[in-house]
């Protein structure tokens, strides 16, 4: 019977400070964002018709933006917040085909910040580079 556990202690290398400084950026402009969506920010509603996005949801996306980045920073939890983080931002590049946006500036990228989630937790966590590798744990 196999348990789950908190991810290993890693000796700290370069790269796993790399992986937490990327970590740390993405907080920051999710969290901005998400600060955007809760308040009401004037810049933020002004998009919505553009994208065809009804303001009724704009909460309800930045709660799902929220929990996915909390879930993303608690290493133990860090693999399905990086999920989470990476549906959320397929919904992103969805709405900006939808609507036709220019492709580099805009559609992709969230496809942008999506390799750098799973670049940066690459980085900061064995465990996903275990498995990325095709390597067996430890046991």
């Amino acid at each position: 019977m196999s348990t789950v556990t908190a991810p290993e202690k890693t000796k700290s290398g370069t790269g796993v400070k790399i992986g937490w400084g990327l970590t740390a950026l993405l907080v920051v402009f999710f969290l901005f964002d998400v600060v955007g969506k809760l308040t009401k920010a004037q810049a933020v509603l002004h998009t919505l018709p553009d994208l065809g996005i009804p303001e009724s949801i704009l909460v309800w996306t930045g709660l799902s933006l929220l929990i996915g980045t909390i879930l993303y920073v608690i290493p133990a939890t860090a693999f399905l917040g990086a999920v989470l983080l990476t549906g959320y931002l397929g919904g992103a590049v969805f709405t900006h085909l939808r609507v036709e946006d220019p492709l580099l500036s805009h559609t992709l990228t969230p496809i942008y910040f999506g390799i750098v989630v799973w670049g940066a937790l690459y980085l900061r966590d064995k465990r996903v580079r275990d498995v990325l590798l095709l390597r067996r744990p430890e046991q």
